[in-house]
Order: C-alpha cells, then structure tokens, then sequence
C-alpha cells in the first residue's frame, strides 16, 4: 500500500522526528496537534479554548494538505491536561464538527499528566481521503 507524508505551512512544522500526517491509502493519520501557532511554532494565548480553536485548524490544515478534511474524520483522540477543561474542549470541538450529523466521528478523550510544550490539549486523527 502506497504511503506518502503530508506537509503544510498551514499547521507548525513537526518538533521531532515525525512527519505532521501520513496518507496510507485512503487514510489519513495526523500527528497531534496542540495550540501551537504555525508561524510561530509558540504556543497561542489564552486558554484551553483558544487552544483548542489553533489544534482544529492546525488539524484542519494537515488533512487538507493530504486531501481530505474535518468532515471526513473517522476518529478522534484528545488528549488534556486537566479533565476539568472537557466541558470548555468540547464545545469548541462541536462548533468544528457538525453534532447532528451522521459524519460525527469517534472520539476517546484522557488525561495525561503533561503534554510537549505544556500543552493544555493535544488532538491526533484518522480521517477519509
């Protein structure tokens, strides 16, 4: 199966050794994502929701760069700081992906005890081409 890595501008570059997604076949893994401005590479004032606004764009830039799109994905997996912060996360998450909609994609959330840059939220997915 061909595979081939996806890059943009649009999302900061990579602060290790990865690539920001990789396209296997008709699917699209990103990396995670934080609240990291793509200009900058520096974290995004604010708070968890101003966080969590930058990971869906960066997201949203990653999966365009590979051909696909938020509408398009399958799974999702957050990853926060502080449980404390779901109910601020996931109402900017549901303004990106269409709640009512049969495309709503699977999602898992947890708590970790830190995150790259202290980070207070991290989200990876799997999305269609």
């Amino acid at each position: 199966m061909a595979r081939s890595i996806i890059t943009t501008d649009g999302a900061p570059a990579a602060i290790g050794p990865y690539a920001q997604g990789m396209r296997v076949g008709s699917l699209i893994f990103t990396a995670g994502q934080g609240g990291l401005d793509p200009i900058t590479g520096q974290v995004v004032p604010g708070g968890i929701k101003e966080q969590t606004e930058r990971t869906l764009l960066n997201l949203k830039a990653v999966l365009e760069a590979g051909g696909s799109s938020l509408g398009q994905v399958v799974k999702a997996t957050v990853f926060l700081k502080d449980m404390n912060d779901f109910a601020a996360m996931n109402a900017v998450y549901a303004s990106f992906f269409e709640s009512d909609s049969d495309t709503l994609p699977a999602r898992t959330t947890v708590e970790v005890a830190r995150l790259p840059r202290n980070l207070l939220v991290e989200i990876e997915v799997v999305a269609e081409v």
